[in-house]
This record gives C-alpha cells, sequence and structure tokens, in this order.
C-alpha cells in the first residue's frame, strides 16, 4: 500500500542479473560474437557486409563501435540498420566515437521506445539555454580531443541539478531522460553516466520527427549566493 512491489528471493536475482548483463553488455561483446552478428546479416544481404567488413571498416572498429552503442543501453538487434549507418558514414569517419554519434539518429525510433508513457508521450528533462551555451564553449575551446574539463564547482553544480532533476521526473513516474544538443551528447552521457543513475541522455536529432515531447523539468546550474 505504500507503492512498495513485493517480489520473491528468484525474481528479485534474476531482475539483478538482468541488470548487470545490461550494464556489462559493452565489456560481454567480443570481435567473435560481432563477426557471428555480421555473418548472420550476410546469410540475407551478402553485398552489404562485404562492401563494409573488411573493405571500409576493420572488424575491430565495428567491434568497438557497437560496444560504444551497447554501453548506453541501446539495443543492436537491428544490425542492417547499423551496417547501413556505418557504410554511409565510414568516408567521413573511422573513429569508433564519431561513428556511435552518427548510428544513433538511425536508431533513434526504437530507443525512444523503450522511454514513452502509455499515451506514446516522451517527457524529458532539458538544459537552461545559458547552461547548454556554456558547456558548448567549453567542449569548442577543449578541441579536437573533446575531452572537456569542467570548472570544479560548476561541474558539482551540474550533477548535482541533474541528480536533482533525475529524482524529480521519476517521483512524477517517468524516466529520466535529458535532451541536449548533438554536439554535447557524447562527453555528457560519459560525464553522467557514473554520477547520475538510470538517466539517458538524447540528442534532438535522435527523436523522431512525429514523436510527442513534453518538456517536464529544466536544468540550471547557477553558483548558490
Amino acid at each position: 500500500t505504500l507503492g512498495y512491489t513485493v517480489v520473491d528471493a528468484s525474481t528479485a536475482v534474476a531482475t539483478h542479473l538482468n541488470k548487470v548483463l545490461r550494464d556489462n553488455a559493452s565489456d560481454l561483446l567480443s570481435h567473435d560474437e560481432v563477426q557471428q552478428l555480421l555473418d548472420k546479416l550476410a546469410a540475407k544481404s551478402p553485398k552489404l557486409v562485404e562492401d563494409l567488413v573488411p573493405g571500409k571498416l576493420s572488424l575491430g572498429v565495428v567491434t568497438r563501435t557497437l560496444q560504444n552503442v551497447l554501453g548506453e543501453s541501446v539495443s543492436i538487434r537491428d544490425m542492417r540498420t547499423i551496417v547501413e549507418a556505418l557504410s554511409e558514414a565510414c568516408g567521413r569517419t573511422q573513429d569508433p566515437d564519431q561513428l556511435t554519434s552518427i548510428i544513433r539518429p538511425k536508431l533513434g525510433r526504437m530507443i525512444v521506445q523503450g522511454l514513452v508513457d502509455a499515451q506514446n508521450g516522451l517527457s524529458v528533462i532539458t538544459l537552461d539555454p545559458g547552461l547548454e551555451q556554456l558547456l558548448h564553449n567549453v567542449l569548442q575551446q577543449s578541441g579536437p580531443s573533446q575531452n572537456m574539463v569542467l570548472e570544479p564547482g560548476l561541474a558539482e553544480r551540474l550533477f548535482s541539478a541533474l541528480r536533482e532533476g533525475a529524482r524529480a521526473v521519476e517521483e512524477q513516474g517517468h524516466p529520466a531522460v535529458l535532451v541536449v544538443s548533438p554536439a554535447i551528447r557524447p562527453w555528457l552521457s560519459k560525464a553522467v553516466r557514473f554520477r547520475v543513475s538510470d538517466m539517458t541522455i538524447l540528442s534532438y536529432s535522435e527523436i523522431p520527427e512525429d514523436q510527442m515531447v513534453k518538456v517536464i523539468h529544466t536544468v540550471h546550474a547557477e553558483s548558490k549566493k
């Protein structure tokens, strides 16, 4: 009656194991598993796979890219879409992190499906425009490495505000979904992974155009007077 769900021990263990597997899926994906996924796709679309590996991308780059995708709890079940996206993108970059950012919008509808409510609406958190612009500026100053380092006080306020925002929307019965610009999404996703539990970071380009979106919380990170 207090809102708790009572489960038996076996269910609790199974739920915990499923979470552990999800959280560590990227570490469990090896070159051999990726080759098996490619071979399975090649049985139906041999030309698609042959043109990509090893012609355009090495198996190592494809593996690292898929590990990145899994690392953010995104399914790689739709290998056809992923391989098609890699084939289109590999002429621009061979960097797994950049390839990941290119793949994700192609999987956007599938990503969002697991985050919408019963009415198919997507409730999201956004950053205050001034804060988002500040993060953009810091990222640009970091150069090509994209290794953004925030001033410690700002970092503490940012992650504290994100945790508060996540709690606020979860108390309303929604998953914590933060939507930001494509430029800062990769860095922010990595930065919050071990600082804000169960927060999904999307870019605007990953949300389908016909998806209903409602902003229910805005994150500010002003210094306290």
